[in-house]
């Protein structure tokens, strides 16, 4: 503690209540945050899924439909 309070500065005091608090949250640190970082992919991966499926709905309806009217238009 000596060392790293000299070296940087802080007083060892602050460098061991640090310590101790990267202590307690350490374990929850990488787990947590990576299952929450994974959701919020997962959820916005289905989300542009669902959006790319619905735009080539669109897009093959529309297809369709133009394709009937140029149909109909050479037809007259």
């Amino acid at each position: 503690m000596a060392q790293i309070s000299s070296e940087y500065g802080a007083h060892p005091n602050q460098i061991r209540q640090w310590r101790q608090k990267l202590l307690d949250e350490l374990p929850g640190v990488f787990s947590d945050r990576r299952q929450k970082k994974d959701k919020e992919t997962e959820e916005a991966t289905s989300e542009l899924y669902r959006q790319i499926g619905q735009l080539k709905v669109e897009l093959d309806w529309l297809k369709k439909k133009s394709q009937q009217l140029l149909l109909r238009r050479s037809g007259r």
